[in-house]
């Protein structure tokens, strides 16, 4: 027996030998001899980096490598590739060594590429094999029995029908049985299907595919007959079988049945772009398809394709979460029409039915003429919000909650739809109601809750009946009709209308105009900072009535009135509240056209509001010359404005307007610093707590600066009971005013003096003494009037020069004024 084994070996090793020997004695020969019997069947230029002959490389098998090979394809003056390898090997026995006959039996194809058209002439770029009728080469010849493609991208595009077709095969053998009029091809192996495109729809993208067919192509009758075999893409699995005539016009008549069919086996059919967000579920049950494609198949034609599907008491979920839809239920079918094409495509879902979390719903749809699709459906149900958006997973909800009670119907052309949404192109019927339903949106964090009322359909309107629910701290309540939100929410550019009456208990501003909480994370400012924008797509016309609402330190009560938005353009004939101890109304408009450049126009009346409560309200309208604790009285005024402002609400001082009459009763200017410098005329604890009974007077606002008329406070100063103001106040703080200050008849005209000049006002029968009053709000100075005081002078010899004329026409003199002195220019500087 040893010896058996050992003369065995032996002669296998010498087999061996003689076999590696004759590889490297004649592979110079085998080279030639295959480059030879090749160009009798190639037709196109083959570009090779390098030939040689291995016996290691696909061992048992000799193999003749070719390496860095490019074949370009067979088009005149064409320079493209048909394929590209890496690696291509050509492969023949040990024994065809030894004996000096090679038959080249197997072809491997390794890290290429395959470029397959079919130009819209019909012309293709494959036809590189040409039939030769002389007699192999001696001693060698080609019977391929096996192709086999390791990664090699194979494409398909024929431009006459708009197919693409690109795969990866990763290890894929055909095995070959070749007779003078059939080829047998049995095929298996795995791929990657990168996509295929028909048309516009996209199917497969992605999909793993594992091949199990067999094939018999009859190339004197020129048909195919496929057996029946298995296709497996991703997890669903079709078995196909059939005849394709391609004798003259492609004729298919192929079935298709599902295997263990599941949803993924019915999603895998659908366009990408439908199939792709339902990839990650699964279903369980009782899941049936089948289908058939029969007809010719040209640039011209295409076969008709009918399949039926469906499941009964399915359950179909998600693997990552605990919802899931039971009992399911329904009968579908699709066929392209008696044209074969999109536009007698009808897709259909009849007896929808199953369980959500214990409740049942119902439903059926009807899509037909996929050119110009018509869409029917309806739905019926009471629904689970939490449960169906965990179902759902949707990123625009994170999550939900309460009952939606649905019961709707859908019908209409969506085309003329989308050309005309507002002359009642579509359909609609039945209703939504909500019952304390909450929401959690990804793009806007305040959170949607107790949301409550009944929506119901008509056309492409929503009669809104008792909505209400909270958005943050804010509520609200809404009755009347939303026109055009079927357009709204299906299309771009369509503009929601809603006509209602609003109501609220407390809308909070801070909340919802804050930057921060009404953004996505992706999008959100400094915490502090506030968001305003006016949707273009959106317009009302609302009767409002708001029992409170806060902004800030704003707060106001019993906001009643008209408001109307159109084209980002707010406008009310007649707002009214209560706020600051006092009472508002306003009219005006609101434009966010420019979204960085919001403009406010407002006629305003004020009434009774407290001064102080004023200046704290609107933060001292950040300034700190004269704040809220140095104020009392009650204001009433009729101011006519414009503000802008930034998308952020800051607003441009530079560019307001505004004309403003006031007046204030019952005044009170407490500790103010400007008027306890001037304690050198009255008592200190007088100008610690100034009375004034009334103050009346215009103001006006533009560039920047207020100007301020001159006006008499007649205040509880025992030694000034008038003083006179003008001047002007810039919203840098430079200040500029002038005070004219009446001095008593009874002081000593020396003591006066002291301080600078004075003059007689004959208009208030008393000397006055002009002031002035310059700079910042932290450091200003008052001095003299010396202009004013020399205007004064030179009225007062005008006076006295007409006196005079009057004297020497016999005229009565009139009582003559104290003499006045004009002093040098200084500055007051009081030590307190």
């Amino acid at each position: 027996m040893k010896k058996v084994l050992f003369y065995a070996v032996a002669g296998l090793a010498i087999v061996m030998a003689l076999a590696l020997g004759g590889v490297y004695a004649f592979q110079d020969k085998i080279i030639a001899m295959f480059v030879a019997e090749a160009n009798k069947h190639v037709v196109t230029k083959v570009e090779v980096g390098e030939i040689s002959l291995s016996l290691f490389e696909k061992f048992p098998q000799v193999a003749i490598s070719l390496d860095k090979v490019n074949i370009i394809e067979a088009l005149p003056e064409s320079n493209e590739s048909l394929a590209r390898a890496d690696k291509l090997y050509f492969t023949f026995s040990l024994w065809d060594v030894v004996m000096g006959d090679y038959t080249i039996k197997e072809l491997h194809l390794e890290e290429g590429e395959i470029y397959v058209k079919v130009l819209p002439n019909g012309q293709v770029n494959y036809n590189i094999v040409k039939t030769d009728t002389t007699a192999p080469s001696e001693g060698f010849s080609f019977n391929l029995e096996k192709i086999n493609l390791h990664e090699v991208a194979v494409n398909y595009i024929d431009q006459q029908l708009k197919q693409t077709y690109a795969l990866t095969a990763h290890d894929m053998s055909a095995a070959l049985g070749i007779s003078p009029e059939t080829t047998e091809i049995k095929a298996v192996g795995k791929a990657t299907v990168q996509t295929v495109k028909v048309g516009t729809g996209e199917y497969f993208k992605g999909k793993q595919i594992d091949l199990n067919t067999a094939l018999l192509v009859n190339t004197q009758d020129k048909k195919v007959q496929l057996q029946p075999s298995i296709v497996k893409v991703g997890e669903a699995a079709y078995e196909v079988g059939g005849n394709i005539d391609y004798a003259d016009v492609t004729h298919l008549d192929l079935k298709l049945k599902g295997q263990n069919t599941n949803i993924q086996s019915l999603l895998s059919l659908l366009p990408q772009n439908i199939s792709e967000d339902y990839r990650q579920y699964r279903s369980e049950g009782d899941i049936y398809f089948s289908g058939t494609v029969v007809g010719n198949t040209s640039e011209k034609e295409s076969p008709e394709i009918s399949f039926d599907f469906g499941c009964t008491n399915a359950s179909f979920y998600h693997p990552d979460v605990k919802q899931r839809v039971d009992k399911l239920s329904f009968n579908g079918s699709f066929t392209n029409g008696n044209r074969q094409d999109a536009s007698t495509s009808v897709l259909e879902l009849k007896g929808v039915s199953g369980v959500l979390n214990g409740r049942p719903f119902s439903g059926n749809l009807n899509y037909k003429n996929f050119d110009n699709p018509t869409v029917a459906f309806d739905a019926k149900g009471k629904i689970d919000v939490a449960y169906v958006l965990g179902l759902l997973r949707l990123d625009e909800v994170r999550s939900g909650s309460g009952i939606a009670d649905v019961k709707v119907a859908f019908a209409g052309n969506l085309n003329r739809f989308k050309a005309k949404p507002g002359n009642s192109t579509l359909s609609t019927s039945g209703d939504i109601t909500l019952h304390n339903v909450g929401l959690s949106l990804s793009s806007l964090p305040l959170p949607l809750t107790g949301l409550n009322g009944n929506f119901m359909f008509k056309h492409n309107d929503v009669a809104v009946s008792g909505f209400s629910g909270k958005i943050g701290d804010s509520d609200f309540q809404l009755n009347g009709l939303f026109r055009n939100v079927i357009a709204w929410l299906l299309l771009d550019k369509q503009r929601l209308l809603v006509e209602a009456d609003l109501q609220s208990n407390y809308l909070n501003f801070d909340q919802l105009l804050n930057e921060e909480l009404n953004n996505s994370s992706e999008a959100k400012g400094s915490a502090s900072s506030y968001r305003f924008t006016v949707s273009p797509d959106v317009a009302f016309d609302l009767s409002t009535e708001v029992k409170r609402l806060q902004f800030r330190r704003f707060k106001g009560k019993n906001i009643k009135g008209e408001v109307k938005l159109r084209n980002q353009v707010v406008s009310s004939p007649n707002i009214s509240f209560n706020a600051i101890g006092g009472r508002f109304a306003v009219k005006g408009t609101l434009d966010a056209r420019k979204r960085d450049h919001v403009k406010v126009t407002t006629a305003s009346v004020l009434q009774n509001m407290s001064v102080d409560s004023l200046f704290y309200v609107f933060e001292n309208f950040k300034q700190s010359f004269i704040e809220d604790r140095h104020l009392r009285g009650v204001l009433s005024a009729n101011i006519a404005s414009e503000i802008y402002f930034d998308s952020h609400l800051n607003p441009k001082t530079d560019l307001l307007q505004a004309e403003i009459a006031a007046t204030v009763l019952n005044g009170k200017l407490i500790n103010f610093s400007p008027m306890q410098k001037m304690s050198a005329f009255v008592k200190r604890h007088e100008l610690a707590n100034l009375h004034f009974a009334e103050l009346r007077n215009s103001f006006w606002i533009q560039q920047g600066t207020i100007f301020i008329p001159e006006m008499d406070i007649r205040s509880s100063l025992s030694a000034v009971p008038v003083v006179s103001i003008s001047g002007t106040h810039t919203f840098d703080q430079d200040m500029d005013y002038k005070i004219k200050l009446p001095l008593s008849k009874n002081k000593k005209l020396d003591k006066d003096s002291v301080y600078g000049v004075v003059a007689d006002d004959t208009d208030a029968g008393d000397s006055m003494l002009f002031l002035t009053l310059k700079g910042k709000e932290s450091n200003f100075k008052i001095a003299y009037d010396n202009i004013r005081v020399r205007e004064k002078i030179s009225k007062d010899l005008q006076q006295e020069g007409k006196e005079l004329k009057d004297l020497l026409k016999g005229k009565k003199p009139s009582e003559k004024e104290k003499k006045v002195e004009l002093q040098q220019d200084e500055y007051f500087d009081f030590d307190e």
